[in-house]
């Protein structure tokens, strides 16, 4: 049977972290990630890449008309903000030994401070 292979990339950013736009027309600002999407290496930010969406009356909405909602991001354009500096930091991965095994945590490259609790 032939092997097949995950192309997807590791993703530095997960579910609930504060990022950095670095890049794009929202540079600059802050956001907490509300969705990751590995497949397409992009996430929703809050508040980030605001786009118009028109939507048609229905029973929920009765009225209808022009929403505006979080658009995606790809992912090399936001940075996690190191929780003890307070600024954008890149994100390494080391492995920590537990009493049982180990596992491998996420860590501010700026600080050195362990991100994933």
């Amino acid at each position: 049977m032939p092997r097949k292979y995950n192309n997807q990339r590791k993703l530095h950013i997960k579910k609930g972290d504060e990022v950095l736009v670095v890049a794009g027309n929202d540079k600059g600002q802050r956001g907490r990630v509300l969705m990751v999407n590995p497949e397409k290496e992009r996430v929703l930010v809050e508040g980030i890449n605001m786009r118009t969406h028109h939507e048609k009356p229905s029973q929920d909405n009765p009225q209808g008309g022009r929403l505006r909602r979080e658009a995606t991001v790809h992912v090399s354009n936001v940075m996690v903000i190191d929780p003890t500096t307070d600024e954008a930091s890149r994100i390494g991965r080391k492995r920590i030994e537990e009493e049982g095994g180990g596992r491998w945590a996420r860590y501010a490259k700026k600080s050195g401070e362990i991100i994933d609790k």
